[in-house]
C-alpha cells in the first residue's frame, strides 16, 4: 500500500495501492455499508436503495454542463446519508428526489431544471415555465 487517507466526512477510506505483479497503481475506496431502506416507487413497487441510480440521474441532468463528477458524487453521498439517518425501513422515491433537488439547484440551475422536469413529470410547457419563474424570482 502506498497511501491511505480518510475522507473529509470520515465515512470513507481512500487507499492508493500498487499491484505487486504488474506495478500498476490503483485506488480503492472503503466505506461502511449501512442498512439502507427499501424505496417505494410511484407505482407501488419496492426495491433496495441504490445510490448509483441517484448518480445516474444526476449525470443525465448535468450532461454537457460545467458540473464535476465529484460534485455529483457528493450530492448522492449527502442524500444517501440523509436517507440512512432517517432510520426507516422504507422511504418513498419522491422523498429521495426532494432531497436531491435543492442540492442540485445550488450546483447548477440548468441541471436542476432538467432533473426537476423528469422527476416532477412536467406535463406541459406551463409547468416548465412556472419552475423557471420560481428560479428567476429566487435570484432577485
Amino acid at each position: 500500500m502506498i497511501d491511505s487517507r480518510q475522507s473529509k466526512d470520515g465515512r470513507e477510506i481512500r487507499r492508493r495501492r500498487e499491484c505487486l505483479s504488474c506495478a500498476r497503481r490503483f485506488t480503492t475506496y472503503e466505506r461502511v455499508e449501512e442498512a439502507l431502506p427499501m424505496v417505494i416507487k410511484a407505482d407501488g413497487r419496492r426495491e433496495p436503495f441504490d445510490r448509483n441510480k441517484i448518480v445516474s440521474g444526476l449525470k443525465r441532468a448535468a450532461a454537457k454542463r460545467p458540473v464535476s463528477m465529484e460534485a455529483l458524487e457528493e450530492v448522492a453521498e449527502a442524500v444517501e446519508r440523509d436517507i440512512a439517518d432517517l432510520g426507516r425501513s422504507e422511504v418513498a422515491a419522491s422523498e429521495i428526489g426532494e432531497r436531491v433537488l435543492p442540492r442540485l439547484r445550488q450546483l447548477d440551475e440548468v441541471s436542476y431544471v432538467r432533473f426537476a422536469s423528469i422527476y416532477r413529470d412536467f406535463r406541459d410547457i406551463d409547468e416548465f415555465a412556472k419552475e423557471l419563474g420560481d428560479i428567476v424570482k429566487a435570484r432577485k
